[in-house]
């Protein structure tokens, strides 16, 4: 059998890179690191990667990022490439990353279920015809069930709300491009990505963030549980 190889986005290579550094340099809490800048050029990436790989590294507390100050060390020991440190760093990131989906994602279904229009219902409908499809098949949905979500955010139509998800989105992707290795763990919340869409079509407001946060408390049990 062949072993399928792990994508990973520039600000994740980023990441490793930063960990790899203060474990070369021995750096130990409340050593400061190189600024953003210096660290562009230090490993070759643009500044919008390297903010994400930095908020990825502050969310897991490997670093702690001072305003006007610079970037610390903030837990040398926490990154030792161990399988239960991993483990235990995902759990971290993704707890983080969905209170922040929560509100955000929370906001667009709110704001869509009341201002959707006939194309965006439509546009769902397509999508949820194709999640469909897929699980019936038994084929990957994860890059479905993302852009399900992403449409929500067009549907809310708030061109704020939409680029401070757009700012936070390759974090936020880690929920459907298999955390932990597993590309099935949250197909349990399956079912309500077909009940959130019925509220929002319906512009029912209670129904749709009732269904919405059902399939968030399923996401955080299943994370907490792993």
């Amino acid at each position: 059998m062949s072993r399928k190889i792990k994508k990973q986005h520039v600000h994740e290579l980023v990441a490793e890179e930063i960990q790899k550094y203060i474990e070369d340099k021995e750096l130990q809490e409340g050593d400061k690191l190189p600024s953003a800048e210096e660290l562009t050029k230090l490993f070759g990436v643009g500044r919008s990667s390297l903010r994400e790989a930095l908020r990825y590294l502050e969310a897991i507390d490997i670093i702690k990022v001072v305003n006007g100050k610079g970037i610390y060390v903030n837990d040398a020991g926490s990154f030792r490439y161990s399988g239960k440190v991993k483990v235990e760093n995902e759990k971290k990131f993704l707890l983080h990353i969905l209170d922040v989906r929560r509100a955000l994602e929370g906001k667009a279904v709110e704001l869509a279920a009341m201002r959707i229009n006939p194309e965006m219902i439509e546009k769902l409908r397509l999508c949820l015809k194709e999640y469909d499809e897929r699980k019936q098949r038994g084929l990957d949905t994860s890059a479905i069930d993302f852009e399900f979500h992403q449409q929500i955010y067009h549907a809310a139509a708030n061109p704020l709300l939409h680029s401070v998800y757009e700012s936070i989105a390759g974090l936020i992707e880690k929920f459907f491009a298999g955390p932990f290795g597993v590309k099935e763990l949250f197909d349990n919340t399956y079912p309500y990505h077909r009940t959130m869409f019925d509220g929002i079509a319906q512009h029912d407001v209670a129904h749709a963030l009732t269904e919405f946060h059902k399939m968030m408390d399923i996401i955080e049990e299943t994370i907490r549980k792993y």
